[in-house]
């Protein structure tokens, strides 16, 4: 598992470069043909790359979910090498989710060699999650339509704990359009796109409810072009995080009913929901049998939080399919110079998984 690990970090795939996801591909289509004793499909959507494995339709069926992508750079093995010292293994992307995408392969190998089929099981690795699954959301609520489970491999949260409950996520691009003009000649013929922004900024944020846990946050903004321009355009990006649907829908109409406050200004608004809210219902039939699955292992007791960044798991929720989140690496650090997999947990975590699809396979666990 530690070798498959360390050739999935050393290849390096952030989400945006394609060659770097394709080749990466290459990487878990040899790695999961070696496990599952099928090549897999590679699906090129959009120039990004995710793979799939499907064994028969059968009676119970169960998607297996997780993505090779990751947000760090190339060359970022330059400043983060994998390494593995203490039982702590390091290298980008190593907990969000490489280390997921080992777990799952070798948790499927492990069903083989105990005479499971895989009969009605499908994998799905998908090579975009991080930017927001915009070539495979379609390919994800697809392949989870008719499921009684889905498992989704991204990282535990704190402790390994699994994770039963998702914040649904919206994103939007607001662009501010004003008119240039000189700054000290002329201020007053000019239009100022960045003071619009500025209000814009405020009545954003105030969409939050604190009481229903729904953060709005400005992100990314940009104005003008030098320093004696009065700024003709202006932007912003916009985080949305909610727990409920209803809450996604109010946000949602808010913004695009934003009022301009300087005049002439005008503002256009763009993107909107990306993921549904994983609800703790959709999760809970799974979680009691993941309880009773570590208890059969003689793992530690399980835990399950809620939290407030999405996964692909939003969207097979959102097909009203059972999900349970955040069966992968336990470590901590996503995203960040800290990112680490504790590597003692890794055998654990992957008969927790082989456990979960036999019982499932096999009739037990309905939701």
């Amino acid at each position: 598992m530690l070798a498959d690990l360390e050739q999935l970090v050393t290849c390096e795939s952030p989400s945006a470069d394609r060659a770097a996801v394709a080749a990466s591909a290459e990487v878990v289509a040899r790695q999961g043909a070696a496990a599952l004793g099928v090549a897999g499909e590679r699906l090129v959507v959009d120039g990004s790359t995710h793979l799939r494995w499907r064994f028969g339709a059968g009676r119970r069926r169960a998607l297996v979910l997780g993505h090779h992508d990751t947000v760090w750079p190339l060359g970022s093995l330059a400043t983060h090498p994998w390494s593995l010292r203490d039982g702590i293994a390091t290298g980008p992307g190593c907990f969000d989710m490489k280390a997921g995408v080992v777990q799952a392969f070798h948790a499927l190998a492990a069903l083989r060699a105990d005479g499971h089929d895989l009969d009605g099981v499908t994998v799905l690795v998908t090579g975009d999650e991080e930017i927001g699954s915009p070539s495979s959301e379609a390919l994800i609520r697809q392949e989870a339509r008719g499921c009684d489970a889905a498992f989704v491999l991204e990282a535990s949260a704190d402790g390994g704990a699994l994770k039963t409950g998702r914040k649904g996520a919206s994103i939007y691009e607001i662009e501010v359009h004003g008119r240039a003009a000189h700054a000290g000649l002329e201020p007053e013929k000019g239009v100022n796109a960045g003071i619009e922004l500025a209000h814009q900024v405020l009545a954003i944020a105030a969409l939050a409810d604190p009481a229903q846990a729904t953060t709005v946050t400005p992100s990314v903004l940009r104005a003008g072009t030098t320093t004696n321009t009065v700024p003709a355009s202006a932007g912003l990006a916009v985080d949305v995080r909610v727990l409920s649907v209803a809450e996604q829908d109010r946000v949602d109409r808010a913004v695009r009913a934003l009022r301009t406050t300087v005049a002439g200004a005008r503002t256009t608004v763009s993107g909107g929901p990306n993921r549904p809210p994983l609800s703790p219902d959709s999760s809970a039939a799974l979680f009691s049998l993941a309880r009773e699955v570590a208890g059969r292992l003689g793992l530690p007791p399980l835990e399950g939080v809620t939290v407030g960044g999405a996964s692909d798991g939003n969207f097979t929720a959102g097909e009203g399919v059972p999900t349970l989140d955040g069966l992968g690496a336990v470590g901590g650090g996503a995203h960040a110079d800290d990112e680490h997999v504790r590597v003692a947990e890794m055998p654990g975590r992957t008969a927790l998984l082989a456990g979960l699809l036999a019982t499932v396979l096999e009739g037990g666990g309905r939701g």
